[in-house]
């Protein structure tokens, strides 16, 4: 049995648990979304395929592989995590979501800028997928892995948006930024304030920062009451 054949650890599968949960209590995702967790290079493991916050424990995700074809039962979108982890070998963990003013601003073409703290972990830019159609071949599965590029995050025209990041803790985190970036980017162009100040590329740079368990509290307590927080802490 070669490395690539061991089976996810229980505490690989409490994580992705923890992560679809943790994402479904902070409104990020509804009926649709997957997360995912690298295993190697050569696999990973995605959540069940049902909606996140009504995955249960010891519900187990599925392994997929890097290259190949999805086996069966795996969510057609999860061709989007296949080419993302194939372009990125630092990449540990890739989500796909359903943020509410993510998703608003961008049916109108308009992704968050850099305007505050936690915007600044996107900066220059977050890039726009300008296709609200559903993926559902390589083509465009490949396109949206291209488009990311080496964001932390892509948003799809009025269909959600994607992150990758070293780790699922952070990914799911970043998450919860992005949302909260376009929060923001929302309520200042309500307001009128849409010529407001962004974040210069080396301020953004010096405020994105990891120190002082920035990510570690965020996902503390988006995972506050989850059943295996105790798996996962």
């Amino acid at each position: 049995m070669s490395q690539h054949d061991h089976a996810p650890t229980a505490r690989q599968q409490s994580l992705v648990r923890a992560a679809a949960r943790a994402l479904a209590r902070a409104n990020l995702v509804h009926a649709y979304g997957h997360c995912s967790l690298r295993l190697d290079a050569d696999r990973f493991l995605v959540c069940a395929a049902k909606p996140m916050g009504m995955i249960g424990p010891h519900e187990d995700g599925t392994v997929v592989p890097v290259n190949g074809e999805l086996p069966e039962g795996v969510l057609g979108e999860v061709r989007i995590h296949q080419h993302i982890y194939r372009l990125r070998p630092e990449v540990g963990a890739v989500i796909r979501s359903m943020p509410r003013d993510v998703m608003t601003l961008s049916s109108a073409r308009v992704t968050p800028a850099p305007r505050h703290g936690m915007g600044s972990y996107f900066s220059p830019a977050v890039p726009l997928w300008d296709d609200p159609q559903l993926i559902r071949t390589d083509e465009q599965a490949a396109g949206v892995a291209a488009k990311l590029g080496t964001a932390s995050a892509v948003v799809m025209r009025g269909n959600g948006a994607v992150v990758a990041a070293p780790n699922i803790e952070q990914a799911v985190v970043l998450n919860w930024y992005l949302e909260d970036a376009a929060r923001i980017e929302l309520q200042l162009r309500a307001a009128g304030l849409a010529d407001g100040p962004t974040l210069s590329p080396e301020e953004a740079a010096r405020r994105a920062t990891g120190a002082g368990r920035i990510f570690e509290r965020m996902w503390e307590y988006l995972c506050d009451g989850d059943p295996e927080f105790a798996n996962v802490i």
